[in-house]
């Protein structure tokens, strides 16, 4: 009886140790991996980000059609313009404009352009496709669909809302964007008891319960809620 007793006694030291441990161990493991994954998440964010900037500044407004915006990502161009050779600060001080000096060089007048010192300067605007202008050497045609895919997930979407009729107190309407995902998403497969602890604490703070950018109640200059 006596041997059973410390035997006993000793598996109970044995577990005790063990879910101590664990009990320190459990909450490290789950921050390192939630911290491994938000950063590629919040990258992802971030691409949506552009991707809805340029489709605003070329529609006038943000749209919360996925398929419509990877469409728009795929066929857009952007406007850029390549330049060569800078003013000096003595063209400059001369009352020499950036626009004055390419409508000099446009001209074609040898003379006039060496007279002015523009033998060098050159402006040309060009118009590249979209996808290698603001995402160069990231995605491409054929991969831009996995945008809007949370990366850690089994392909599931992030969630993407527009507010278009937002008007301010001046009675400026302003087009406002958010993208997001929730801890319950991209944390899933990890311990749920710290997941349900994560959310309780954003939950109890009033703060959104994952990660997002932009919002659609007010402007926030498409910040995210890790900046």
């Amino acid at each position: 009886m006596k041997t059973v007793i410390q035997i006993l006694l000793a598996i109970s030291i044995v577990l005790l140790a063990y879910f101590c441990i664990m009990s320190i161990v459990t909450p490290i493991r789950f921050a390192e991996e939630k911290a491994k994954r938000e950063i590629v998440i919040i990258d992802r964010l971030v691409d949506i980000r552009k991707a809805e900037v340029e489709y605003r500044d070329q529609k006038g407004k943000y749209t919360d059609n996925i398929d419509e915006l990877i469409k728009f990502l795929k066929s857009a161009k952007k406007k850029t313009v390549l330049k060569e050779g800078s003013l000096t600060d003595k063209q400059l001080e001369a009352g020499l404009t950036e626009v004055a000096a390419t409508k000099i060089v446009r001209r074609g007048n040898m003379q006039e352009i060496i007279t002015n010192g523009l033998q060098g300067f050159r402006r040309d605007t060009a118009y590249v496709n979209l996808i290698e202008s603001i995402f160069p050497n990231k995605y491409t045609a054929e991969t831009i669909d996995q945008i809007n895919v949370i990366p850690f997930t089994e392909n599931q979407k992030f969630e993407v809302k527009v507010n278009n009729d937002y008007t301010n107190n001046n009675g400026i309407k302003i087009p406002l964007f958010e993208a997001s995902v929730l801890y319950s998403v991209y944390l899933k497969d990890l311990n749920h008891q710290e997941v349900i602890n994560k959310i309780d604490i954003q939950t109890k703070l009033a703060k959104f319960p994952g990660l997002k950018v932009g919002s659609v109640d007010e402007p926030n200059n498409n910040a995210g809620n890790w900046e």
